[in-house]
């Protein structure tokens, strides 16, 4: 995942999971530190999680939640009452909350995880949706925590960033089918626009459309809207499609993520859009683009030097390099069953150890012991190093190799090369040992099977049935597979006579096993003797009786229990079955309709290439195969 987005801070919303379903693939992720906000209230249900690169950031203070009301992993002391060089910082004051939920309740879903760097405070946050009237008060409790803890760390002076999945559609141009749902709704587009969650987004950014004039507290807005700043028309930008409706082909959707930042950092980023194409969920990843160097206090610097603790790097050059130390307290790495621990790609990278390298060794060994020997766990780096050192030079490896083999016999005895050959033949020793025992067991196989005992073969051969004949009738052994060549080892067991086997036949599934069997039933029955037996037996006992013919009674069933034979749409293509779900007098009842996604009107059409007007009740509908 993170190699297809290339990006270094890596936001993620509606988890969906507890500590107790945490892996390692999810924490010691080589190369990258992470942060999570799990659930605590409803388990398995939303939370935040934020990795971070180690190469190109780190953060240099991290917590959980909005309000600064939770504590940090082994303490009793909130986040909010830690000293003062400790805190984030812009905490919620009681007169910037209006509801009466109280703060524990708002941070105990896992919807927001705040990290500061030296550049900006990073808030990523996933904000609730309003899916029923029980959630509106909660909603807009949350909102509101979330407007002032922004506007609390502008005051300060620090630069924000806040960035999520907001469940906020900003304006018209935000989502299609808009006037269809106003007209539905019997609602004008300014009472749309002023609904409290909109309000509160078009307040806080630069340029919204405030109807009525700003709230109280929220008179200047104090954040840009980047995907708007680099698309300020573009429409169907979209981020958010229903998969129920297979809304997205069609790009009927919503946009519903933000990245939004400060002023003071707004000059930094050089691009931001959405990844439409990216799949895997039913919204669309968002990005912001820094660019390599920026301006702070009038000076153009490294982005690198203001992303990373004090000391790490200086004029874009590292000097120090990332390490568990780094990790801050929140950090899942810390977790007590991940702490201390590597995962598998760490354990094929080994420190760098000194050895007595020739002189003769060209500058490619150089390079070459540079490159897979790296003495931090940042490997991203490493990685990196070494595929732009093959890239530059294919052909050193293999010089260097032959090189040194041409070397080996000027080395001198006490060389660490000789001992490892020395040692050598010691491990080839235990082989033989085993093969001997195996060998001793080899002359009881070849005695052959007895009367209940079978070969090797046989454990994954299924056994040929052979049906009971006349002896003075029976012919020679008849080899069924006559598609496809038999090998010795399988013709040997088939020709084995085994009296247990001929009286008792085991019906097998094998394909070459099946031919065999109707060529011995076709060999039976056209032998004139059994077949005129055959005929006399059927007329004695059909005097008198009813004989029903057994391919007029499959076509008969057939018809009854065929399959389903799936009705078309206008397009000609199978439709889809669907269960009705809104409750009413048909609620359970399936149906069929075009397959196709909605077009961009959101309604059915006909003659075009989105979802037809095709619908057929399955009760109607009685064509069977």
């Amino acid at each position: 995942m993170f190699d297809t987005l290339e990006a270094d801070i890596v936001v993620i919303q509606e988890t969906k999971i507890q500590r107790k379903d945490l892996r390692d693939d999810m924490v010691l992720v080589p190369g990258w530190d992470v942060y999570f906000n799990l659930p605590t209230y409803k388990k398995g249900y939303s939370g935040v999680a934020i990795y971070t690169r180690s190469s190109k950031c780190c953060p240099i203070r991290a917590e959980e939640g909005i309000t600064g009301v939770l504590c940090p992993p082994n303490s009793s002391t909130k986040f909010r009452d830690l000293p003062a060089d400790q805190q984030i910082g812009g905490y919620p004051t009681p007169g910037q909350l209006s509801s009466d939920i109280d703060e524990a309740q708002l941070d105990s879903e896992g919807r927001c995880v705040i990290l500061e760097f030296p550049a900006f405070v990073l808030i990523g946050v996933y904000s609730p949706a309003t899916r029923d009237e029980t959630r509106i008060e909660f909603r807009q409790a949350f909102i509101d925590a979330m407007d002032a803890r922004v506007r609390n760390l502008v005051s300060m002076g620090k630069e924000v960033f806040l960035c999520g999945d907001l469940n906020i559609i900003r304006n018209e141009m935000d989502t299609a089918g808009l006037p269809e749902q106003l007209k539905k709704e019997a609602m004008t587009l300014d009472q749309f626009i002023s609904t409290p969650s909109r309000r509160f987004l078009n307040q806080i950014v630069f340029g919204g459309r405030v109807i009525g004039g700003p709230d109280e507290g929220r008179e200047k807005p104090v954040l840009w809207d980047l995907c708007r700043e680099f698309h300020p028309k573009r429409p169907g930008m979209y981020t958010c499609w229903e998969t129920r409706k297979n809304a997205r082909p069609g790009n009927f959707g919503s946009r519903i993520d933000y990245v939004l930042c400060s002023s003071g950092i707004k000059d930094w980023f050089v691009d931001a859009n959405i990844q439409e194409g990216l799949l895997g969920s039913d919204h669309c990843p968002v990005y912001a683009t820094i660019s390599d160097s920026v301006s702070s206090d009038g000076v153009i610097i490294p982005i690198t030097d203001i992303m990373n603790p004090e000391g790490m790097f200086t004029n874009g050059q590292r000097q120090r390099e990332w390490s568990q130390k780094d990790c801050l307290p929140t950090s899942a790495r810390l977790i007590p069953e991940f702490d201390r621990r590597q995962s598998i790609k760490d354990m094929f990278v080994k420190k760098k150890t000194p050895s007595n390298t020739p002189k003769s060794a060209t500058p490619a060994a150089d390079s070459q012991d540079i490159s897979d020997s790296p003495n931090t766990s940042s490997i991203t780096v490493n990685a990196t190093t070494v595929l732009q050192g093959t890239a530059s030079s294919a052909s050193s490896p293999r010089q260097w190799l032959s090189q040194s083999a041409a070397t080996e016999p000027a080395l001198s005895p006490t060389s660490p090369v000789p001992k490892r050959r020395a040692e050598q033949p010691a491990p080839y020793t235990r082989p033989p040992k085993k093969a001997k025992a195996a060998l001793a067991k080899q002359p009881s196989s070849k005695t052959g099977p007895g009367p209940s005992q079978s070969t090797l073969m046989g454990f994954f051969k299924a056994k040929t049935p052979t049906p009971t004949v006349n002896p003075d009738e029976r012919h020679g052994p008849i080899n069924g597979n006559n598609h496809s060549p038999t090998t010795t080892a399988e013709t040997a067991l088939r020709n084995e006579p085994s009296t247990a086997k001929e009286s008792q036949p085991k019906q097998s599934f094998e394909a070459d096993n099946i031919e065999e069997w109707d060529e011995n039933t076709v060999e039976h029955k056209t032998n004139p003797t059994t077949y005129r037996e055959t005929s006399i037996a059927m007329e004695d006992e059909g005097k008198g009786k009813t004989i029903f013919d057994p391919i007029q009674n499959k076509e008969s069933w057939s018809k009854l229990l065929g399959k389903r034979v799936v009705p078309k749409c206008e397009h000609g293509e199978d439709c889809q079955s669907l269960v009705t779900k809104k409750p009413g007098i048909n609620c359970g009842r399936s149906f069929y309709m075009c397959a196709r996604p909605l077009g961009p009107s959101g309604n059915k059409e006909a003659g075009t290439e989105f979802r037809c007007k095709t619908f057929i009740w399955s009760s109607d509908w009685s064509g069977r195969q």
